[in-house]
């Protein structure tokens, strides 16, 4: 999920140069100091004190790695970013740019001598090229209104970039006379996605000319089109490629609109030829989504990942390779009951790596093309979240619930690894992280559930804890080896609990069948699998049954709000942040219709369908009058997922039923809750609760 905020420079001085923007004076940015800490526990202002690495890519030669680190100025409540280089096998950090903006999709130019980037110094987002080394920074476009993302052709004659075309008429372009009304006049669904309402506008492709140095306007290959690529919101330029000969453009796209948007997962893969202009839908009749498309280094085969079905979002990601002579399309993973995600070719154009969540963990897998094998190559208590070959081996992401994430160094023959970076190494070196456990739970219908236990620093078996049962969102989100930021597992062990995730029925990384179960069950078996997991730890002797907390967000608030009228008195304290609270609202005021169609199995008022009328019978709402615990009710007012009424609605049935509860609600944050301070504040509140009826009852 990919969310940039950008900001303008406060000071920035430019000269003219060959009608080119040149920077030659640099503004300081913020990257702080190792703090010293007065303990070795971890607590909310330490945890927004790391810095966050950010995208990653390998030169061209393989020997250097470009990747980008954010840090967080909590009394500016702000965002810094700059750009560094490493060598691939390891060594000293270089930071390449110090400046007060945010600069952004950093990638090296096809022959290795410039880096391209993004910045907002202009007074909107351009590219601009440097030096490897971060001198001589030149602005290369002056596209009008600015662009989003950008692309290098190999051959170098050409880049694409995308930009927002407006396309819709606004109601100032519908009633020119009143250019003070403030409003909006729908006709159709998808006006809202997310956390955005629809601007008029879509996201395009254009491809220009590019030589020395400077790039034109460029021709909109999507002209006229009132869709997006990349989709909006979270689709970025892993979406768009080019052929290794520079003359076509590979794109995935859904070519949907409105209401048929909002009920559909049907992207395709499309190619755009640069010479006739011509586009074709190279998936046309897959009906599920088709994306992430890239060409082998040869040219000779495209790979993406591809679902089979329509409005299932949550369908096995299929591994397809397509030869682009004869035009045959295969999928790879049949008899892979996994997904496949972050394709990434080896320099053979034989091989191909990727990413797979397996047994609550994302680890690298590579397949040989000539013999159809898939084979894993990590195996380990970590998440890797990509992976590029180089001379030297593999460089991946990893995190782990015990530290942020960083760029490592795989043997793809061993598995084993080395880190490349070690962006937080001084703060980690200062503190006591708990253990983290896997455990295997039998559930009610007689199956193994794999559960993570995080334990409190210096964590003692002799004392009596609290634990919290963590309910996972999604639904079919991973409960895997992930660093958060706010639902930081190592963070709440801090705060003195136990922390027990539980893998239940729903989540990936077991198979097809445990995933899907959940769909129209909500109420039903995954809840059994939450309080197999609770009572399953509950009898350790060091935990302390009598104060049990349950928290969750998005899915997992649902979860908490149903819990809440079922759990028959295991529980003392909830949290539930952006959860669901009744299913008829949630159905005619969220977005993604397509999600709730599947999972609930159809609408609540067609009374014959026997799925959807079970599944409506789950609501949180028609169980109020069971409730008896106290409850801290969270939620974003920009959260249009899940909107934030039906937290209101929560807290309110909540206070009507005189149960002690609260109403934590930020009218600037969405699903997330992305600023520093509102971080923070989050992180204290969660605990000052748990505290009061956990540990002070």
């Amino acid at each position: 999920m990919r969310r940039i905020f950008f900001l303008l420079p406060v000071l920035v001085v430019l000269i003219s140069c060959s009608k080119k923007e040149v920077q030659t004076e640099m503004v300081k940015n913020y990257v702080p100091e190792t703090p010293k800490l007065d303990s070795d526990i971890m607590t909310p202002e330490v945890l927004w004190s790391f810095g966050r690495l950010g995208e990653a890519a390998v030169s061209p030669d393989g020997n250097t790695v470009l990747y980008s680190v954010t840090y967080f100025k909590v009394d500016e409540n702000k965002s810094y970013r700059d750009l560094y280089t490493v060598l691939a096998k390891g060594g000293k950090p270089r930071r390449i740019t110090d400046t007060e903006v945010k600069e952004s999709s950093a990638a090296w130019r096809p022959d290795g001598k410039k880096i391209g980037y993004l910045s907002p110094v202009s007074g909107n987002m351009q590219l601009w090229e440097m030096n490897p080394d971060g001198t001589e920074a030149v602005q290369v476009s002056k596209i009008e209104g600015g662009i989003n993302g950008f692309k290098y052709s190999p051959d170098m004659k050409h880049i694409l970039y995308t930009k927002d075309v407006k396309l819709d008429e606004d109601i100032h372009d519908l009633f020119p006379d009143l250019p003070e009304a403030n409003a909006r006049l729908e006709n159709d669904l998808m006006y809202r996605h997310w956390d955005n309402w629809h601007n008029y506008t879509y996201s395009h492709i254009f491809v220009a000319d590019y030589s020395n140095g400077s790039v034109n306007e460029g021709k909109d290959i999507m002209e006229g089109e009132k869709f997006d690529s990349p989709d909006k919101p979270f689709d970025g330029m892993e979406q768009i490629n080019w052929s290794p000969e520079s003359k076509r453009i590979v794109y995935s796209c859904k070519k949907l609109h409105g209401k048929a948007y909002s009920l559909s997962t049907n992207s395709d893969i499309y190619i755009y030829d640069i010479r006739s202009g011509e586009t074709r839908n190279f998936t046309d009749g897959m009906m599920g989504y088709d994306k992430a498309p890239v060409f082998s280094p040869d040219g000779k085969y495209l790979a993406w990942e591809s679902m089979l079905r329509d409005g299932y979002e949550a369908d096995k990601a299929r591994l397809f390779v397509a030869d682009m002579e004869t035009g045959e399309k295969k999928d790879y993973s049949v008899g892979f009951d996994q997904s496949s995600h972050g394709l990434s070719w080896g320099a053979d154009s034989r091989s191909l790596y990727f990413i797979s969540d397996i047994h609550a963990t994302d680890e690298i897998y590579k397949l040989t093309l000539i013999d159809g094998r898939i084979v894993r190559i990590t195996d380990g208590v970590h998440n890797y979240g990509s992976v590029e070959e180089t001379p030297n081996g593999l460089v991946a992401q990893k995190t782990s619930m015990s530290q942020p994430a960083d760029l490592y160094l795989v043997d793809p023959a061993t598995g084993s690894d080395k880190p490349i970076t070690k962006i937080n190494e001084g703060i980690l070196d200062q503190l006591t992280r708990g253990k983290v456990e896997k455990r295997l739970v039998r559930t009610t219908d007689d199956k193994e559930m794999l559960v993570w236990v995080i334990y409190p620093p210096h964590f003692d078996p002799n004392n009596k804890y609290p634990a919290i049962l963590y309910c996972q969102g999604g639904p079919q989100s991973t409960v895997s080896q992930f660093w958060s930021y706010r639902w930081n597992f190592q963070m709440m062990a801090a705060n003195g609990y136990i922390v027990v995730a539980p893998n239940r029925r729903g989540l990936p990384g077991f198979g097809q069948e445990w995933l899907e179960q959940i769909s129209t069950d909500y109420g039903g078996q995954n809840i059994q699998d939450y309080l197999s997991a609770i009572d399953d730890m509950a009898r350790e002797p060091f935990i302390d049954k009598d104060h049990l907390g349950a928290v969750g967000a998005s899915y997992g608030g649902f979860s908490v709000n149903y819990l809440a009228g079922h759990h028959e008195k295991r529980f003392k304290a909830f949290i539930s942040h952006s959860g669901i609270f009744n299913f008829e609202q949630q159905y005619l005021t969220t977005e993604e219709m397509w999600f709730e169609n599947f999972d609930m199995g159809g609408p609540y008022w067609d009374k014959t369908n026997e799925a959807a009328q079970r599944s409506f019978s789950f609501s949180p709402h028609l169980y109020v009058d069971k409730w008896d615990t106290p409850i801290l009710v969270i939620h974003g007012g920009k959260d249009f997922r899940i909107p934030y009424t039906q937290g209101m609605a929560a807290f309110n049935a909540a206070k009507l039923r005189n149960i002690p509860a609260q109403f934590l609600y930020f009218p600037e944050e969405s699903h997330w809750v992305l600023s520093p301070q509102n971080g923070i504040l989050w992180q204290r509140v969660f605990k000052q609760w748990l505290d009061k009826w956990l540990k002070e009852q």
